[in-house]
């Protein structure tokens, strides 16, 4: 295990977060809320001083080996939530640290679930930091630095992006990876400014405007107001529509248009698979609870925000799903677990994973039919390699296993089943609202620390994509070799 490498990488994280937590300072002045803004100072100065005492000597060995990558994503995302969520107990406007971690780590994970009841209370520099926290876990934090800190030898910047970036599997799209977080950044800064014109020119507040999109571009979920996005006017709640769903497509698709390759980028089939269940979904929906709305639009609107900002995992909200019929929030809870494309800002287990699972069960079946046939799992006409399908198999057999012992963990406070079941659901997906108990009009506050710590577990296990966090928690991670 090379700690120096790791330490080096914790300290270039401690130093951003500390850069980055300046922009509250300068929200706190604008709406002269000092006192809050010179509480994120202190704490923006402490990190930055801290991480660059941590990164000041670069290891002379640069190489981060897939152990390293792991281990250096995982202590990364833990840290950031421990320092982010200071301020928020500084100001005193969520007291006890547990319910800030609680609060930062389902910002940075683009959960969105909260322990607030009145988030209006908030100053606009909490708000601020909280919705921020979206777009900065959104595309991810460890893909920002890729650009930044020096290569070393034995593919250290592509083990750095495999370990954070969601999906079963991380390409590049040019030869360097550094190049490849620069277009992924600069595709995931033309739609946050585009969507924050758009709302602008639509009427919204500016600070409104960007808090939503840093929730919408990072698929989180945290609002500015109570009703979360229900206040907003038609035209501006169908504009989150869309571009939740935008945000929920492989950035892959993205960089194909860019490139003027439509037809390779309209052959990926994850992309038509994720809008094919988005439209089913929403007509199956749209059916089942079109007698509770006024008119043809009111319908579609609710019925699509919903579905986009469930399978998205955004988990913005305009109704109260929770009193839908109970076929309504059976599709929805499918799309809590389907999540958005793989190379999306979503969670979620990916449409990618669904479709590899399914043919993977076409060919097992075709194999016991014709046990001579050699056949091979394919993807967009490109063969699924055997490390790939076998990773997957451990990731689904990992994901279900997390799940089900946090469910009966969580249990123990003895709230309803579907209240568990839903806030589990909802944290290792990184959705945010449940139903029950943890509904869209509800929040995560009555559990219990250690009920809390769990869930706090299943959103950095969700977003990390499992590995990064358990291998923290394997002994045979950390043995000498």
């Amino acid at each position: 295990m090379n700690y120096k490498v790791i330490r080096f990488v914790l300290g270039w994280v401690l130093k951003l977060e500390g850069c980055l937590m300046i922009l509250p300072v300068l929200i706190g002045l604008i709406y002269r809320e000092k006192h809050v803004g010179l509480l994120f100072l202190i704490v923006a100065v402490a990190a930055f001083l801290i991480g660059e005492l941590i990164s000041h000597e670069k290891p002379d060995n640069m190489a981060i080996y897939q152990k390293e990558g792991f281990v250096s994503v995982g202590a990364s995302w833990i840290m950031m939530g421990l320092v982010g969520a200071v301020p928020f107990v500084l100001t005193g406007e969520i007291p006890k640290y547990i319910d800030a971690v609680f609060e930062i780590v389902s910002g940075f994970t683009t959960t969105g679930s909260s322990i607030l009841s009145n988030v209006e209370a908030l100053s606009h520099a909490s708000l601020f930091w909280r919705s921020f926290s979206h777009w900065i876990g959104g595309m991810g934090v460890l893909v920002f630095i890729l650009m930044l800190i020096p290569s070393g030898s034995g593919g250290s910047h592509m083990n750095l992006m495999r370990a954070e970036s969601p999906g079963p599997e991380v390409s590049k799209f040019v030869p360097k990876v550094q190049n490849t977080a620069k277009i992924l950044y600069k595709i995931y800064i033309f739609m946050t400014l585009l969507q924050i014109v758009i709302l602008l020119v639509t009427g919204m507040p500016w600070f409104d405007a960007v808090c939503i999109t840093f929730g919408t571009a990072g698929t989180g979920g945290f609002g500015v107001l109570n009703s979360s996005i229900a206040s907003y006017s038609i035209i501006q709640q169908w504009i989150i529509t869309l571009f939740m769903i935008a945000f929920g497509v492989n950035f892959s698709w993205y960089y194909l248009i860019i490139c003027r390759r439509p037809k390779d980028a309209f052959r990926m089939e994850e992309v038509r698979a994720y809008l094919l269940v988005i439209l089913v979904a929403g007509m199956l929906i749209f059916c089942n609870v079109r007698d509770m709305y006024n008119g043809l639009e009111e319908t579609l609107r609710a019925v699509f925000f919903q579905v986009g900002s469930i399978i998205t995992t955004t988990g913005f909200s305009t109704v109260d799903f929770d009193q839908w019929p109970s076929l309504s929030k059976t599709i929805l809870l499918a799309l809590m677990l389907i999540g958005a494309c793989a190379g999306s800002t979503g969670g979620g287990m990916k449409v990618s994973r669904i479709l590899i699972v399914c043919k993977e069960a076409k060919e097992e079946m075709h194999r016991m039919v014709h046990p001579r046939s050699v056949r091979r799992v394919r993807m967009d006409g490109h063969v699924i390699q055997e490390d790939t399908l076998r990773t997957l198999k451990v990731f689904v057999m990992l994901y279900f296993l997390i799940f089900a012992v946090s469910v009966l963990i969580v249990s123990v406070d003895g709230f309803s089943f579907d209240t568990n079941f839903s806030a589990v659901c909802a944290t290792l997906n990184n959705i945010g609202p449940g139903i029950g108990g943890v509904g869209p009009t509800c929040n995560f506050s009555m559990y219990s620390t250690w009920s809390k710590i769990v869930l706090i577990f299943d959103m950095l296990a969700g977003r990390l994509e499992i590995f990064p966090i358990v291998l923290l928690l394997n002994l045979e991670t950390w043995k000498p070799h």
